[in-house]
């Protein structure tokens, strides 16, 4: 797959800058909060569909609010920080198991943050995540060249008569998944992602003595 010009370059910068806008607030409304905790090392694929679209993203880090402060003021806190560093924002009330929380939520640059918070406890929840970006380009899928032909098979061996030669999943053609249309790729039922041809293992032949009598049905002429 060839790279698209720049595409990682801006991904990671958003990704960047995603990260320390999240530590800023961490900080402020749940000091002490451990930041080991903050996953936003590398980007992951959220879109199976071609091309991929890769994104940084975090979903629920938690911290605990200092016991002076309420859920309210720190719904405002965060407000006030996001919008001050240019991010737009909104906040509503949302149901949850019938407990009213807050939910902060900030976009800048495609980017989106989200914190969530309610008085029925102390923890703060923080979200974000980067655009969905595209970091390679298509290519078409060339199916390999057979690992073995009628003219290379071995003496006493015979052709696998599930992939004809080919030694890689029939199915997918080694790459362990299929397309589809839905979620843009899903398992190869025929091989269970093993990619390889499950009758013959990858060797494209097998050996004439070691056939069933179900198998030999496919090779009527080894008699």
């Amino acid at each position: 797959m060839g790279d698209i010009p720049g595409a990682r370059e801006e991904l990671d910068r958003l990704g960047r800058a995603l990260r320390t806008q999240l530590v800023e607030l961490i900080n402020d409304l749940t000091p002490g909060s451990d930041l080991r905790l903050l996953f936003l090392d590398e980007p992951g694929v959220v879109d199976w569909h071609e091309p991929l679209r890769y994104q940084y993203w975090t979903g629920s880090f938690s911290g605990e609010r200092p016991a002076h402060a309420s859920a309210a003021g720190i719904a405002s806190r965060a407000a006030a920080l996001l919008g001050s560093a240019g991010w737009e924002t909104t906040t509503a009330q949302e149901d949850a198991g019938g407990r009213n929380r807050s939910v902060v939520t900030g976009r800048r640059d495609g980017c989106s943050i989200e914190i969530r918070v309610g008085d029925h406890g102390s923890i703060v929840y923080f979200g974000g995540r980067t655009p969905a970006m595209a970091l390679y380009e298509t290519e078409e899928f060339r199916w390999p060249e057979p690992a073995r032909t009628a003219a290379t098979v071995t003496p006493g061996y015979v052709l696998c008569y599930e992939c004809d030669g080919l030694g890689w999943c029939p199915g997918c053609g080694g790459r362990g998944w299929v397309h589809d249309e839905v979620r843009g790729r899903k398992n190869c039922s025929a091989c269970h992602r093993d990619r390889v041809c499950l009758i013959c293992r990858g060797a494209a032949q097998l050996a004439i003595s070691l056939l069933s009598p179900y198998q030999r049905g496919y090779y009527p002429e080894s008699g």
